[in-house]
């Protein structure tokens, strides 16, 4: 049986700069200049080993924006952590939009959800 490991997120954007600057300063990423094999440019980030890039969408590019939830398709992507509570009001500080406050969803374990630039959510867990 073949094996799988998770190589990275790939997010489309009409401001990759500005997008990795948001995860820059929200989630302490790594930002790194890369090249596709097409040639084209995009930013790379590193957060603890998760991969993420940002490939640019020009605006002459016509892309639906994503609904409102629920839609079929990617929901979110999540980070574990270690104290919901305390990471969420480092977040805040720095002007994260929660989506869902820390909550407990059932014994041991708390999620919250941010609010990413671009419709992405982003689930926070804490598990006991």
């Amino acid at each position: 049986m073949a094996q799988f490991r998770f190589d990275h997120v790939h997010l489309m954007s009409r401001d990759p700069e500005g997008i990795a600057q948001y995860y820059k300063k929200m989630f302490d990423a790594k930002i790194i200049e890369s090249t596709q094999s097409d040639g084209k440019k995009r930013i790379d980030l590193e957060i603890d080993g998760l991969a993420i890039f940002i490939l640019p969408v020009s605006p002459e590019e016509k892309v639906p924006e994503s609904p409102p939830g629920p839609y079929l398709g990617l929901d979110h992507f999540g980070f574990a952590v270690d104290n919901l509570e305390e990471i969420a009001g480092e977040l805040k500080k720095k002007g994260a939009e929660f989506a869902v406050e820390p909550k407990v969803i059932r014994p041991g374990v708390k999620i919250a959800y941010i609010r990413a630039p671009e419709n992405v959510r982003i689930e926070l867990v804490e598990r006991s």
